[in-house]
C-alpha cells in the first residue's frame, strides 16, 4: 500500500477555521476542527491530521493538557500510517488562511 503524502490532506481543513484561526477566534476555530474530525472515521489517517491540527490549536491558546491528549492520539494512528520521517506532521502552517499569499503562509502562526 502506498503511504499517503500529508500535502493532499490539507484539503481536510476548513477554511473557515484557517480564517477564524487567523482573526484569533479560538473557540470557533475548534469547533470548526471538531466538526471536520468528527466528520472521518475515527483512527484514519484524516481524522488524526484534524485531531492534531486541533490539538496544536489548543497548545497554541495554553490549553496544553488537551492539546498534547489530542496529539498523543493523532500521533499514534500517524506513527502506524505514514512512514518514519518521510512525510513530517500537520503543523499550523495548516491553519493558514486559504487565501493567504505563499510567502505569507505560517507567518505568525507559531
Amino acid at each position: 500500500m502506498a503511504h499517503p503524502d500529508l500535502t493532499d490532506l490539507r484539503a481536510l481543513v476548513p477554511p473557515a477555521a484557517a480564517r477564524a484561526f487567523a482573526d484569533g477566534d479560538d473557540r470557533l476555530t475548534a469547533t470548526l476542527l471538531q466538526r471536520a474530525r468528527d466528520a472521518q472515521p475515527p483512527g484514519t489517517l484524516a481524522w488524526a491530521v484534524l485531531e492534531r491540527l486541533l490539538g496544536l490549536a489548543f497548545i497554541h491558546v495554553q490549553r496544553e493538557v488537551e492539546g498534547t491528549f489530542a496529539l498523543e492520539r493523532a500521533d499514534a494512528i500517524l506513527d502506524r500510517t505514514c512512514p518514519p520521517g518521510g512525510l513530517g506532521r500537520p503543523d499550523l502552517d495548516w491553519l493558514a488562511p486559504p487565501d493567504a499569499p505563499d510567502g505569507e503562509r505560517g507567518a505568525g502562526y507559531v
